[in-house]
């Protein structure tokens, strides 16, 4: 099978990928076998790429945690209706928690199909029926590949960590991002006030274009203060971040009283100074937010399915160019996902 693959560690990640022909992958005990249609990358196929702590990443390596196809086979346990079925699944798989006398719960665990195993950028890929859901056969496996996992962060961050609330003044940074988008695709679908920012105007008219009520123009300084002022001095109830350190202030300052910042990422580092006074004067909350459960997937997938939520599409590029996907999330230059297109 023909698979597009991270040949080794390395950054910049795009001269190391490589449309390679593999032995198709097999379906294991509780596994369906997809045949790909579409693939979506992610930011985390980046930091594959360049080698994560702790990650011991066996190159070539196929990349990709969001995908959609139509079932071919499965495992031993799996009910074989789900043949023929069109699906597209949470590929943030939670390892079940043995008890023991001993032990104490330490929160949910997972690990990532396409990024501690094989992932969806190749004609199979393999993944638990558990984390499958049917969507149907008049789903477009374009937008569903393209909804998954920023949607399941998202939805996250927002309604589960941040308890969003219909009313909510939302700022979202790194507009054009995935994660972004989907933040603010969930957040207008509740009624919420959001404000955008990004280092570029293009990507700002876009996102206002789209329905954010307002954009900042990060230039590299502290922009808290055009927060405030659009918000009557108020500041925002929600931050959604996954830049990190170069915004992590300005986040920070631009919230409302009992107002709660949450991260996802941190491209630009993962230690910022911050504002301790601040952040116990005014009463906020720090949060962290990794993916999601599957109760939080099918709440997510349900907006997409029912037609009230679609993913914003970048490009969509054939599997034989693959390699300038890679090429064009590197640059930063994308407003929204990134397709490969596997039919």
């Amino acid at each position: 099978m023909r698979a597009l693959c991270v040949t080794r560690q390395g950054d910049p990640v795009t001269p190391n990928v490589e449309l390679m022909d593999l032995p198709e992958p097999l379906a294991g005990a509780g596994d369906l076998l997809v045949a790909t249609e579409a693939s979506a990358l992610n930011h985390l196929d980046l930091w594959v790429g360049r080698g994560l702590p702790g990650v011991d990443t066996a190159y070539p390596h196929i990349g990709g945690s969001d995908g959609c196809g139509r079932v071919v086979g499965v495992g031993q346990g799996v009910n074989e209706a789900w043949i023929g079925r069109r699906v597209m699944f949470n590929l943030a798989v939670e390892i079940p928690h043995v008890p023991s006398p001993e032990s104490r719960p330490s929160g949910r665990e997972i690990y990532m199909i396409g990024e501690h195993t094989p992932g969806t950028h190749a004609e199979r890929f393999v993944a638990p029926a558990a984390n499958a859901i049917d969507v149907g056969d008049s789903t477009d496996p374009i937008q569903a590949a393209a909804y998954g996992l920023t949607h399941l962060t998202a939805w996250g961050m927002l309604c589960t960590k941040a308890r969003l609330r219909c009313g909510d003044t939302v700022l979202i940074t790194g507009i054009g991002g995935g994660v972004a988008l989907a933040a603010l695709n969930i957040a207008m679908h509740f009624g919420c006030r959001t404000i955008v920012t990004s280092r570029h105007q293009k990507k700002l008219d876009r996102a206002l274009e789209m329905g954010a009520a307002d954009a900042v123009l990060d230039e590299g300084e502290d922009w808290s203060r055009t927060v405030r002022n659009l918000t009557a001095r108020r500041g925002a109830d929600i931050c959604a971040d996954s830049i990190g350190a170069a915004v992590h202030t300005s986040c920070i300052k631009s919230l409302a009283r009992s107002g709660r910042f949450v991260a996802c990422g941190c491209t630009s580092g993962a230690n910022p100074p911050t504002d301790l006074a601040r952040l116990f004067w005014n009463q906020l909350e720090i949060l962290g937010s990794t993916m999601g459960s599957m109760d939080e997937f099918r709440q997510a997938v349900s907006l997409f399915t029912a037609g009230h939520i679609n993913p914003v599409i970048d490009t969509v590029i054939p599997a034989a160019n693959g390699k300038e996907a890679y090429s064009r999330i590197e640059s930063g230059e994308q407003f929204g996902k990134l397709v490969i297109d596997w039919t």
